[in-house]
């Protein structure tokens, strides 16, 4: 029991699982590990992950908020789909990660967004594309050209040698839509049990 059981009335914290998700070496695990406050150094040697690497860590809405983050950093090697199902269950969310200046990842994603969103059946807003520059790419932030499902998702591009914390910002915000549509389906729930 809290010894602060008051504490419970006013704040509510919620859980949820999120993926990241997209092709093979377009930077999931840096940006993981930079989200989560995992580690502070950007450019390590690639190391592929084996599976999934799942990293957990706490984002405060409003004041009266806070939630429980699992990220789940899934490898983008084509070897570990039959994991893939498994890795689905119950996520809230979805991450895609790409890297724009590589043309296969745009064709890529389509797949990712078809096996891990489309037959889900996820809304758009537990949804982030995420346009990952590698360091010296020379970035361009305009939008590139995408598949029709995926144009209308919000994109954010991440450039973390030159803008880290607007990736941060972005990414919290996301979160918070996603808490937000948990907070709202929660709500209907106990209503529809009220009534």
């Amino acid at each position: 029991m809290s010894p602060f059981p008051f504490f419970s009335l006013y704040f509510k914290m919620f859980k949820m699982k999120i993926l990241l998700i997209g092709p093979s070496e377009c930077g999931k695990t840096v940006l993981a590990s930079f989200l989560s406050d995992t580690t502070e150094t950007i450019g390590a040697d690639y190391s592929p992950t084996q599976g999934v690497r799942i990293l957990e860590f706490e984002s405060y809405g409003n004041k009266k908020s806070a939630y429980e983050v699992e990220l789940w950093d899934c490898a983008g090697d084509f070897k570990f789909e039959s994991c893939w199902p498994a890795l689905m269950k119950d996520a809230n969310g979805v991450v895609t990660v790409f890297n724009p200046d590589v043309p296969s990842h745009l064709k890529e994603i389509e797949t990712w967004h078809s096996t891990f969103i489309s037959s889900q059946g996820l809304q758009d807003a537990q949804c982030l594309l995420i346009a990952h520059h590698k360091p010296g790419s020379g970035a361009g932030t305009t939008r590139p050209p995408l598949a029709p499902q995926l144009n209308k998702l919000p994109l954010i591009h991440s450039i973390l040698e030159e803008e880290p914390e607007d990736v941060r910002q972005e990414f919290h915000k996301y979160l918070g839509n996603v808490m937000r549509m948990l907070s709202e389906n929660q709500e209907r729930e106990e209503m529809s049990l009220i009534t």
